[in-house]
């Protein structure tokens, strides 16, 4: 069910990406932001993308690359997006277990997310299961639309 993101899948799952852009609630991209930028962003900047494909409809993804480069090269950086009708069905944690397991087959010791917005909490309660600690606040550091100035968290996992 999970497996390389093609072109394809990405064209599939665009109307997601942009429906989460969008509404500015949880990914500070651009909701501006063309099929094309989109893409080039999720599946052509990133070492790998990922889908996760249920009775042929692509219902989630995720991209994998280095967090930094140099000396903290080995630690990873993920981005999850799930569509509106397979969540709460457990796929986000599927994609983020599997984002280690291809973290660690790639070379990577550590994950981080560099700004999970707080009032995401789903998101913020299931990376704590999965073992990733916030360790740091940044301060109003997203404009909700609905919330005002939020923090948004820095989160990390050692991996090995």
């Amino acid at each position: 069910m999970i497996r390389a993101m093609t072109r394809q899948d990405f064209v599939a799952f665009w109307p997601v990406f942009k429906e989460v852009i969008v509404q500015q609630e949880t990914y500070a991209f651009d909701p501006q932001m063309d099929e094309e930028s989109a893409y080039q962003l999720w599946c052509e900047q990133p070492l790998k993308s990922f889908v996760y494909v249920e009775d042929d409809k692509v219902l989630g993804s995720y991209y994998l690359k280095a967090n930094a480069m140099g000396p903290s090269d080995h630690i990873s950086n993920c981005g999850y997006m799930i569509s509106p009708q397979a969540r709460g069905k457990g796929l986000a944690r599927k994609l983020c277990e599997h984002s280690q397991k291809q973290a660690l087959e790639l070379g990577f010791r550590a994950m981080q997310f560099n700004s999970v917005v707080s009032s995401n909490e789903v998101a913020v309660s299931l990376w704590k299961k999965l073992g990733f600690d916030i360790i740091g606040t940044i301060p109003k550091a997203y404009r909700h639309p609905k919330l005002g100035l939020v923090d948004s968290y820095i989160m990390y996992k050692w991996l090995e």
